[in-house]
C-alpha cells in the first residue's frame, strides 16, 4: 500500500522516481480503509530533504500512511520557501486547536544541541507539543537532539557536550534482538552519527528508558520508553547516503573546525562515491515501528488517548 502525499510535494515526484508507491489524496479518497495518520514535526532547516527521508522511510510499508507536516507556530524558517510552508505545512496551535489525533508522530532533530533547552526560542511551544502527544498521539518517535529534548521533558535526562562532534559511521551492536522494534536486524550495524552531545546510557536506563541499539564508541542509539509507547533515537539512520558528505563540504566552506567524519568516505578519500551502509536497517526500523503502530492503535482514532 502507498503512502499518501499531496500531489505538488517535492517527495511525491522524488519517491515516485524511486519506485516508492505514493497516492495522491484524490485516488486515496476512493478507498475504503484508515489509513495510518503520521504526523511529521520538521524542526530541521533543510525541510524538504527530510521531508523526503522519512516519507522515504514510513512509505515502504504494505500499509496506507497520511503523511501530515508540522512546523512550530512560534518560528519562522530562514531555509525554506515561504510558499512550500504556507502550503504544505501546518502550525502546531492549529492542530492543537482541531483535537485531531495520530496514530504516530516523528519529531525531528535541530541545529541547536549547543543551546540549553530553555534558550530555543521555540522551547515553551515544544514542550506543550510533548504534553499533547500523551493523549493526541498512539507512539511518538524523537529524533537526534527531538529525542534529547523528550527524554528531558518527561525524564529529566540530561544531554552532555562532547569534546569533539561524533561524526560519521559507528557500529552499533543490537542489545534486545527479540524487540519488536529490531525484528530482521543483524547483530551489528553502521549507523550514521552527526552531533556534538550526548545521552549517557546509565543515566537514562535509571529513568526506566531500554537500551535498543548501542555504540562502545558513541554510546546509545536507540532506547525505548516501553511504558508510553516512545522511541527515541540520538543518530540518523534516516539519512541519505551523502547527507555526511553535504555537512562535511559545509565545514569545510565555512572555515570551521571539522575532522574527516569516521569511517565514511572510502579510504578516507572524499572524492569517491560514498555506498550505503546502513539503508536496509533504516527500513527495517522504521517499517517495525509502523507494524507496532498498526498492530496496536484503536480502529478508531478518536480512541487514542482515552
Amino acid at each position: 500500500m502507498p503512502i499518501k502525499l499531496p500531489q505538488n510535494l517535492p517527495a511525491f515526484d522524488v519517491l515516485s522516481r524511486e519506485g516508492v508507491m505514493v497516492m495522491s489524496e484524490t485516488r486515496a479518497a476512493r478507498q475504503d480503509i484508515r489509513p495510518l495518520r503520521i504526523g511529521l514535526l520538521n524542526l530541521m532547516p533543510k525541510k524538504i530533504q527530510t521531508e523526503i527521508q522519512f516519507a522515504r522511510l514510513i512509505g515502504a510499508t504494505p500499509l496506507q500512511i497520511e503523511l501530515s507536516l508540522i512546523r512550530m507556530t512560534s518560528h519562522e524558517t530562514k531555509n525554506t520557501a515561504a510558499e512550500h510552508m504556507e502550503q504544505f505545512y501546518r502550525p502546531f496551535a492549529a492542530v492543537e486547536a482541531s483535537g485531531e489525533k495520530f496514530d504516530g508522530l516523528i519529531v525531528t532533530g535541530a541545529p541547536v544541541e549547543h543551546l540549553p533547552y530553555h534558550e530555543v526560542t521555540y522551547w515553551d511551544e515544544l514542550r506543550r507539543v510533548f504534553d499533547w502527544s500523551r493523549t493526541h498521539v498512539h507512539s511518538t518517535f524523537g529524533v537526534c537532539w527531538g529525542g534529547m529534548a523528550m527524554a528531558w521533558h518527561f525524564h529529566g535526562i540530561e544531554k552532555h557536550m562532547l569534546p569533539q562532534k561524533a561524526f560519521g559511521l559507528y557500529r552499533h551492536r543490537a542489545l534486545v534482538p527479540a524487540s519488536p522494534y529490531l525484528r530482521g536486524f543483524s547483530d551489528d550495524l553502521v549507523v550514521p552519527v552527526s552531533r556534538w552531545t550526548e545521552v549517557r546510557r546509565d543515566e537514562a536506563e535509571a529513568k526506566g528508558l531500554i537500551t535498543l541499539l548501542h555504540s562502545d564508541a558513541v554510546g546509545p542509539c536507540l532506547m525505548e520508553d516501553a511504558d508510553h509507547r516512545t522511541l527515541y533515537i540520538f543518530n540518523h539512520l534516516e539519512y541519505d547516503s551523502d547527507t555526511l558528505r553535504q555537512e562535511f563540504e559545509r565545514d569545510v566552506a565555512a572555515g570551521l573546525p571539522i575532522r574527516m567524519p569516521h569511517d565514511y568516505f572510502p579510504d578516507d578519500d572524499p572524492s569517491r562515491p560514498v555506498p550505503n551502509r546502513w539503508r536496509s536497517h533504516a527500513h527495517l526500523l522504521y517499517g517495525n515501528w509502523i507494524n507496532e503502530i498498526y498492530q496496536t492503535t484503536p480502529y478508531d482514532i478518536d480512541a487514542i488517548g482515552r
